[in-house]
């Protein structure tokens, strides 16, 4: 069966043997590279990578500084993983309903949960799909709210023409996990509209060290200077970089195989199933096809129609205020909605005209 998702991974990774023999294994050379490229494809300078997803979101946390009770406002129609590290610091998170034809926040939803508490706005831009990026960032900042785009699933996804990491947003999420483009096995990454946030998060992602300072002329560890901010042990190391790196020489003509199978599939797709609803239907946005993403009134009707043609289809992911670990449940009827009618079927790079050809 064509699955759902592919790890890509470059041929010519001649370079990690050397890499493993050298001595030099934690963030260097192959990191600032990767992050050099990763600044250039975005359009933007205050470009970090950290190690794992989870571990991006705590730096992005203390970053900010969020505390025990603060509130954040997410979306349950997400990833498990772009929510459950949020609560590891004792805030509390209000969900927002979704718009049920797009999957995404509902800016009226979201000004509804804003509270004197309200720390962050989690946007979710589900499988790649972008969402009310302008309407949700206009309630940040009349509630003087920070804004993070969470990009689990959006890299290289368009909004009004610009990438997202480079979109006004004040913070952007990205993860580099195996399944991911680009992926480095395990990794993710951060965008920050303002400096001064980016360099506080330099400081989160690596123990609240200063490293200019941290040693003196003897190389020992110097007494006056202070680690004033909480941090982790966050680096991505060389040989993940290294592979980072290197897929961002492919990433353009990666995401354009994408989104050619999604042209593919925006054609075929009512011959299939008649009664599909494409999500892809606003003009400002321009996904990049993670999972080509359709609405339909049977799901799982169709989800088996398409493993009975061969396509691992599926509805991705649950609505996390399923789980108990976030506390009471809402009524969301757009979540409800949209989870009863969403599906993904392939289209990955891995694919053309509806073949697995790589």
């Amino acid at each position: 069966m064509i699955p759902l998702y592919k790890p890509y991974m470059p041929k010519d990774l001649l370079e990690i043997e050397n890499i493993l023999r050298s001595g030099a294994l934690s963030f260097g050379e192959y990191g600032k590279g990767f992050e050099e490229k990763l600044k250039s494809f975005i359009g933007g300078e205050n470009v970090l990578t950290i190690n794992t997803h989870s571990m991006t979101l705590l730096v992005l946390l203390a970053t900010l500084g969020v505390k025990p009770l603060d509130e954040i406002i997410a979306s349950p129609m997400s990833c498990l993983a772009s929510n459950l590290p949020l609560i590891t610091t004792g805030a509390k998170i209000r969900w927002a309903d979704i718009d049920p034809k797009t999957g995404t926040l509902c800016p009226d939803s979201v000004k509804s949960q804003i509270s004197s508490r309200t720390k962050l706005i989690i946007h979710n831009h589900y499988c790649g799909y972008p969402g009310y990026i302008d309407e949700i960032n206009a309630i940040g900042r009349e509630y003087g709210v920070t804004v993070v785009d969470d990009g689990i699933e959006a890299f290289g996804a368009e909004y009004k023409g610009k990438r997202i990491g480079n979109v006004g947003t004040d913070v952007t999420t990205f993860s580099f996990q195996t399944i991911r483009l680009p992926n480095t096995i395990d990794g993710g990454g951060l965008v920050f509209r303002e400096q001064s946030l980016y360099k506080k998060s330099l400081l989160a992602r690596d123990y609240g060290i200063e490293r200019k300072c941290f040693r003196n002329d003897f190389g020992e560890i110097n007494s006056e200077c202070d680690v004033s901010i909480p941090g982790y042990g966050a680096m991505m190391s060389e040989v993940n970089s290294y592979i980072g790196e290197r897929q961002m020489n492919q990433i353009e003509e990666l995401i354009s195989m994408q989104r050619r199978n999604a042209r593919y599939w925006s054609e075929k797709i009512l011959q299939i199933c008649p009664d599909s609803y494409n999500l892809n239907k606003r003009e400002e946005i321009l996904p990049n096809y993670w999972v080509f993403g359709f609405l339909t009134n049977d799901k799982v009707k169709t989800i088996l129609k398409f493993r009975e043609m061969g396509y691992y289809a599926s509805g991705v992911h649950l609505n996390n205020n399923n789980y108990s670990v976030f506390g009471e449940s809402s009524e969301l009827p757009g979540v409800y909605e949209f989870n009863k009618r969403f599906v993904a079927i392939p289209c990955g790079w891995w694919l053309k005209e509806g073949k697995e050809c790589v």
